[in-house]
């Protein structure tokens, strides 16, 4: 450790890496909270780094932390951030700045969270109105709702009312609301008590609809008879033939027969896919088509038989092995990687997170001339320290490879030193928490505690 420390204060009055060091510490993974809480004193972060609390990991020590800070930017990261211990959080719903109380109430239940016991009640009590109403769109307790319905503000009042919760009210209080004038509470109770609707025109009527949604709505409802629907094979609109085409009581003959458009971007599955695409019969059907839209859906599948998965990998359509790679968790390895190596649409990167990416011999693309390629050779789990060491000099990877977990501790030291280096080597998350805390106190940040 000291021979450590003594390389690092070699390096004090460099001001090239004081941004670097705090900026790779920032983004490091395995961020403890005495480190954290060092940062968290930094007035200003380098750019690259604006968005470290929100991607960062949080444990319940390190949301303490943000709930804690007396920045409301912190403590409003922290709702930001989906795996910030929910129980701290809820301290948040009696914050003093109405801000953040507001964004608690609109967000709490984001990411799937639950509401901690007694938040409602405190949301229920705030003094701002708009505290009240945003808190009726969680599942908050009938009898609170209740409570509410009869608030001075017209638009609690509104959000308050449910079907559920009407028969709550007293006879005083829904004829009450039932005399309000306030727009809100019309629409509320027009939303609680709709009209019954009306009678559904018969199929025929709605094939020879003259709008063109209708034809639409038609030429896929499976309660339309498929000769009736037939009949909008030749309907001068684009998407009523596309829809039709995708009926899933069409033979691939009468699919053929219909001059449908694809078109470009992303498009809705039928029903009866994401309904039935599970059922290896329905999957097989679909993936055999020579309708590239019901290739295309049945490839959204999480799971797929594997003749299935075999057969859309060899797809002459581009975006039916994209959209496998992308939604399958079966897809091929060596697939993902070639559609990771050459595709260029948005969100590329989120390939190499499939469970089919990292495999045994990623290793050899190591000097290969793509270097999305080289990239992948560094998620190779049978690749050593040589792989990582003959990487980090690459102007492409070399980045990557300063950040993983199998670069030796005395390169790493080393390149803690060398600017340009220093920030990735900061980001590694083998680096000591010692070592961290003496960067903090090179780069001149306050000790906390």
């Amino acid at each position: 450790m000291s021979e450590l420390r003594g390389d690092l204060d070699r390096l004090i009055g460099d001001e090239r890496l004081v941004p670097e060091w705090l900026g790779g510490l920032a983004v490091n993974p395995a961020l403890p909270a005495s480190v954290l809480a060092r940062l968290l004193t930094v007035e200003r972060l380098p750019a690259y780094s604006s968005s470290w609390l929100v991607a960062r990991r949080l444990d319940r020590e390190t949301t303490v932390l943000l709930v804690a800070s007396p920045r409301v930017d912190h403590r409003l990261t922290a709702l930001e951030n989906s795996t910030a211990d929910v129980d701290v959080l809820a301290r948040l719903a009696r914050d003093p700045e109405p801000r953040v109380r507001r964004v608690y109430a609109a967000t709490a239940g984001d990411f799937g969270r639950r509401i901690p016991d007694g938040v409602p009640e405190i949301w229920a009590a705030d003094s701002e109105a708009q505290v009240r109403r945003l808190a009726m769109q969680w599942d908050v307790p009938i009898g609170l709702r209740a409570r509410l319905a009869e608030d001075d503000d017209a638009s609690v009042r509104a959000a308050a009312l449910t079907p559920e919760v009407w028969p709550r009210l007293s006879p005083a209080v829904r004829d009450a609301l039932l005399g309000d004038s306030e727009p809100r509470i019309q629409n509320a109770l027009a939303r609680m008590f709709p009209p019954a609707p009306a009678p559904r025109p018969e199929p025929e009527v709605r094939v020879g609809d003259p709008d063109p949604f209708v034809r639409g709505r038609a030429a896929q409802d499976p309660e339309v008879p498929t000769v009736l629907a037939l009949r909008l094979a030749e309907d001068p609109d684009d998407s009523v033939r596309l829809s039709l085409s995708m009926r899933e009581d069409l033979t691939e003959e009468q699919r053929a027969a219909i001059a449908y458009v694809v078109p470009n971007g992303y498009h809705t599955p039928p029903r009866w896919i994401v309904e039935g695409g599970h059922l290896p019969d329905v999957a097989r059907r679909a993936a055999a088509s020579g309708h590239v839209l019901l290739r295309r859906s049945i490839a959204m599948r999480r799971h797929l038989p594997a003749d299935v998965v075999d057969r859309l990998a060899e797809d002459e359509d581009f975006f039916v092995r994209l959209t496998l790679c992308q939604s399958c968790e079966d897809a091929p390895h060596a697939l993902v990687v070639d559609m990771y190596a050459h595709w260029h649409g948005l969100k590329w990167t989120f390939l190499r997170t499939h469970p089919n990416f990292a495999r045994p011999g990623l290793a050899r693309f190591v000097d290969h001339p793509n270097p999305r390629l080289r990239h992948a050779a560094l998620d190779d789990p049978e690749g050593g320290p040589d792989l990582v060491l003959r990487l980090i000099d690459d102007p492409d990877v070399g980045c990557w490879a300063l950040r993983d977990p199998r670069l030796p501790a005395e390169e790493l030291r080393r390149r803690l030193g060398v600017p340009g280096s220093a920030l990735n080597a900061a980001a590694n998350p083998t680096l000591p928490t010692a070592t961290m805390h003496r960067l903090l106190d090179l780069a001149g940040v306050t000790a906390v505690g």
